[in-house]
């Protein structure tokens, strides 16, 4: 397939991008300074701003789907709006171009009680909230749009550096456990699961969570 990234030089995205061209999709990578990609063969880099919607689509139009892992940065202090903004941009640039969009999200929204959400109970980190609660309304916002051809994955509580470690198992809306803990997953066992999504396509206008299998 043709997949356009966003956000490849991130934490999530720097997973995704050699998962896809090792199983041999044509990536295209959006960046403000594509400088910062080392060229490899099934990549192609194109200058843009996630944050202006028209650029998006023009990226992307023509590719099978997009991938988003799109994040302004934890050191952002105004994340939760900046997040927002290019949730807005990078949904408004898929649908002019027709494009199926798969955005990697937290699991902040993910519930551990019913009607309770990770991101409103207690214990959660106070210095992960206002990135958390965007990502919420970003899942929001796509749950919303009708003409939207979307796919949102929310990671496992525990997202840790590492490459892919088998089989992983798959979620719906609730937090993922190991027994009594919440479950984990490595990036590159996450970067797995989002290229098997584009592939398989079993969770079209669908949030799903993954975690490593259990033991």
């Amino acid at each position: 397939m043709k997949i356009a990234l966003i956000g490849a030089t991130g934490f999530v995205g720097s997973a995704v991008l050699p998962e896809l061209l090792r199983r041999g999709h044509q990536v295209t990578a959006l960046a403000r300074d594509p400088a910062k990609l080392v060229p490899r063969d099934g990549l192609s880099v194109v200058a843009a701003d996630a944050l202006d919607a028209a650029q998006v689509a023009k990226a992307v139009a023509g590719h099978d789907a997009v991938v988003s892992a799109y994040t302004p940065g934890w050191s952002e202090p105004r994340i939760h709006d900046v997040f927002l903004e290019g949730t807005r941009a990078i949904v408004d640039g898929a649908k002019r171009a027709g494009v199926r969009l798969l955005i990697v999200g937290g699991a902040g929204s993910l519930f551990v009680a019913p009607g309770v959400q990770l991101v409103d109970t207690p214990e959660f980190p106070a210095e992960w909230k206002q990135g958390a609660l965007a990502a919420r309304e970003a899942l929001r916002i796509v749950e919303r749009d009708a003409a939207l051809n979307w796919t949102f994955i929310s990671p496992p509580v525990f997202l840790v550096p590492g490459d892919a470690e088998g089989a992983y198992r798959l979620g719906a809306d609730q937090v993922l456990m190991d027994g009594d803990k919440p479950a984990g997953i490595t990036v590159g066992g996450l970067a797995v699961a989002i290229a098997d999504e584009l592939e398989q396509r079993r969770h079209l206008r669908r949030r799903f969570t993954v975690a490593r299998a259990s033991t």
